[in-house]
């Protein structure tokens, strides 16, 4: 597990990041999002050693963070670090062999990647030939290519179009073995929703929200959903319930009051007995509403 624990960095009197502290597990997909200047891509550098923290620790199977172990991660940075003018496919073999793959593994690594990415027929190309999507395509090959043990990626989709969302997510879980944790940000909060397993969210340097996405998005347990085959209004009569809106079949309702744990269980009961109950449970929240109440 990657682990990040009281991590503080100052930029002169500015503080970026304050006591930020969090886990990204094996085999899950981290998400980590925050507004611009929140301290994402600082803290994303820190762990990777291109910055160093004025306080706090990060570490890798308990044990600190090593440059050695530091060279087995993958990590596609924000600002795009490869050579214009070098061939595809020589450039990825030489990015594999920096991190230790042998010639003929760094060429089986690179023909693999290039055809799950749709860029086989560009293998011989310059990167410079390739659009900006494309080369977008190469730089997250560049941070697989070696088989890492760990994946940091910041700001992987940025002005990618949705096929390439695809291809790029098809190839990221394809890679997420049990083993890897993953780590990356994003703005687009959809596709976070989509691909995540959890999510940290940052504001003004601090950790604001953290947690397992459908935990976060189920929204405060007593609130609840239900859609009857009927009208669901005589839902404002029944005691300890509070109707936030009702509108035909489908009503919204928060429990006031239940102490003995059976109230939902017996709204649930009651619908049934007046017909065919089509949906019942928690409130589901979407991303963006966690993010905005996390972060005002």
């Amino acid at each position: 597990m990657l682990s990040v624990a009281g991590l503080t960095r100052r930029f002169g009197e500015h503080l970026a990041l304050d006591d930020v502290s969090f886990d990204v597990r094996p085999g899950r997909m981290t998400g980590f999002v925050g507004a611009n200047g929140a301290g994402k891509t600082t803290t994303m550098r820190i762990i990777l050693g291109v910055l160093a923290a004025n306080g706090g620790a990060v570490t890798w199977q308990g044990e600190p963070l090593s440059n050695e172990v530091r060279r087995d991660f993958g990590y596609m940075p924000e600002e795009r670090g490869l050579y214009p003018k070098m061939k595809i496919h020589e450039q990825l073999v030489f990015f594999g062999r920096l991190h230790g793959l042998d010639s003929l593994r760094a060429a089986e690594r690179t023909d693999k990647i290039l055809g799950r990415l749709g860029l086989a027929e560009r293998a011989g190309d310059t990167l410079e030939t390739l659009s900006l999507g494309n080369q977008q395509r190469v730089q997250i090959a560049a941070a697989l290519v070696h088989e890492p043990i760990a994946l940091v990626l910041d700001e992987p989709f940025s002005g990618l179009d949705p096929l390439a969302v695809d291809a790029m997510v098809d190839l990221l879980r394809e890679e997420v073995t049990p083993e890897v944790p993953v780590l990356f940000s994003s703005h687009q909060l959809e596709l976070v929703e989509r691909l995540c397993d959890d999510l940290v969210v940052l504001s003004r340097g601090k950790v604001v929200a953290a947690g397992p996405v459908a935990e976060l998005a189920a929204g405060p347990a007593a609130t609840y959903r239900l859609v009857v085959d009927g009208d669901a209004g005589w839902l404002r009569d029944v005691p300890g319930i509070k109707v936030r809106d009702v509108a035909g079949a489908t009503a919204l309702f928060d429990v006031v009051t239940d102490p003995d744990g059976g109230l939902v269980q017996q709204v649930l009961q009651q619908a049934m007995s007046r017909g065919r109950v089509l949906e019942f449970g928690p409130e589901r929240v979407a991303l963006s509403d966690v993010f905005r109440e996390a972060t005002r």
